[in-house]
């Protein structure tokens, strides 16, 4: 069964697709101005503007249809009746452009989503060879001098290896924080020069074949304050517990709880202000979340990131992440660069 046909099965009534990504997903067709209307009763129609018509005329399974390039405008003045739409696709504006025509509008959520989120075979073994790509440069990367350089160049560093090692792109912006810049999750790398003595978290992932991996590492530029060697090891004990205890059928707040308690008992718990992972797939975030507020329900096919952190303000932080296949006895790990703390130079 194809992916629009597994759609047209799960739909009451008629849909419009506009994130660009569930329409590439579920056609592969890519685009920067696309809908696709998918009808249980019906054909597919997939409408797009002169630029991208042609493609849309191959791809199997869609009747293709020429818009202008007010694509939704267009489409208020050719549909009628009551049609769902992805109500996290669309702002404000576009949905008033499509209720123009007078369409009985209903919002919709996560329903693409739901089918992204169960990967087949095929999709695994994309996210499984995206994995070792980005963990080849990775480890390449560390056979390099980092005391000295800057975050900045480390990174820029690492998007070369990426590319070396056969990856299309960077699934994100490569992280590298370094010293008291580790204590921001989201950091952007900077000139700051890598110093001896602290932790280096660098936060990286690869597309190959429309699929994203994504990992993090914490290294050690040589002997640790007290502090931070103390927060590697119980984020490190906490990572360790939850790839061992999670599982199917759990909630995503469940599978949360499984670092959170080990981190908070550690006296930790302030200092974990994210979620333990989320969903990737052909997005670098996608469903399920695993969070204290999550209550989606992992199942076999899920594929995860696993990352507690631990964020200490003006001295440094840790964070350690592995891309995991939720299976029917627990998880396998797709990346495999060691988690032991291993030493920068």
């Amino acid at each position: 069964m194809t992916r629009l046909q597994r759609l047209r099965k799960a739909l009451d009534e008629r849909l419009l697709v506009t994130d660009l990504v569930n329409i590439r997903y579920l056609t592969g067709f890519q685009a920067s101005n696309a809908a696709l209307l998918v009808d249980p009763a019906g054909p597919t129609a997939l409408y797009t503007d002169f630029r991208y018509l042609e493609a849309a005329a191959a791809v199997p399974g869609v009747e293709a249809h020429r818009t202008s390039r007010a694509l939704l405008h267009d489409l208020a003045e050719r549909l009628s009746g009551r049609l769902a739409f992805e109500a996290d696709a669309l702002p404000y504006s576009q949905v008033e452009a499509l209720r123009s025509g007078g369409l009985e509008l209903v919002p919709t959520s996560g329903v693409v989503e739901a089918l992204r989120a169960v990967k087949d075979d095929g999709e695994i073994e994309r996210l499984r060879r995206a994995a070792l790509a980005a963990d080849r440069a990775f480890e390449a990367l560390t056979a390099e001098t980092w005391v000295g350089r800057s975050e900045r160049e480390l990174a820029w560093r690492l998007r070369q290896l990426l590319h070396a090692h056969g990856v299309d792109r960077p699934a994100f912006d490569v992280v590298v924080a370094a010293g008291p810049n580790g204590s921001k999750p989201h950091a952007e790398p900077t000139d700051l020069i890598v110093a001896d003595d602290t932790l280096v978290t660098v936060d990286w992932g690869a597309v190959l074949d429309g699929y994203c991996s994504d990992c993090t590492r914490t290294l050690a530029t040589g002997s640790l304050p007290r502090e931070l060697r103390r927060a590697y090891d119980v984020c490190l004990e906490a990572q360790r517990a939850a790839v061992e205890g999670i599982g199917p059928g759990m909630t995503g707040k469940e599978a949360d709880a499984i670092a959170r308690r080990i981190i908070e008992k550690a006296g930790f718990g302030e200092e974990f202000g994210h979620g333990l992972g989320h969903g990737v797939g052909v997005a670098v975030h996608e469903a399920p979340r695993l969070s204290p507020e999550s209550s989606d329900v992992l199942a076999a096919g899920n594929v995860v990131t696993i990352e507690p952190g631990i964020y200490l303000p003006g001295v440094g932080g840790v964070r350690i992440e592995d891309l995991a296949v939720v299976r029917k006895t627990g998880v396998e790990l797709l990346t495999s660069f060691p988690k032991d703390l291993t030493l920068a130079r």
